[in-house]
């Protein structure tokens, strides 16, 4: 039995965490202070899907952690490239710990997610060979 909203949701998540992953990207770019005008536009534009997804995947699904104001201050904390780039290593360093900490969560989120769709698969497969 496969459940559409189920593998929407998932696949959903799969592509919030790839604008995750181009946000960490960003930041290393913004460490090693290589980056231009076209890179702060991307930069700007993975924090805004970032932060309408968030709503999106809030209200297809109760999530207690990481909590909508973790991701938003993460996402207010980096307003630019420019600012990433003068910032002192250890605040970066917490940036970049912070982002961590998230990114984990949503892949914890993730995998009970793919648990849901495997229950779902095997239940599935038990009523086709044993008629309930």
């Amino acid at each position: 039995m496969r459940n559409k909203k189920l593998d929407r949701v998932i696949q959903q998540m799969e592509n919030y965490l790839e604008c995750w992953k181009q946000f960490n990207h960003f930041v290393n770019l913004a460490r090693g202070k290589k980056f231009g005008p076209d890179d702060e536009n991307q930069f700007l534009e993975i924090k805004s899907i970032i932060t309408q997804e968030l709503e999106v995947i809030f209200a297809a699904m109760d999530v207690f952690s990481p909590t909508r104001e973790d991701v938003l201050s993460l996402i207010s904390s980096a307003p630019s490239l420019r600012y990433l780039s003068e910032l002192h290593e250890g605040n970066l360093r917490s940036l970049e710990s912070q982002w961590h900490r998230i990114y984990i969560g949503w892949h914890s989120i993730l995998g009970q997610l793919k648990v849901k769709q495997m229950q779902l698969g095997e239940k599935s497969l038990r009523s086709s060979m044993f008629g309930g």
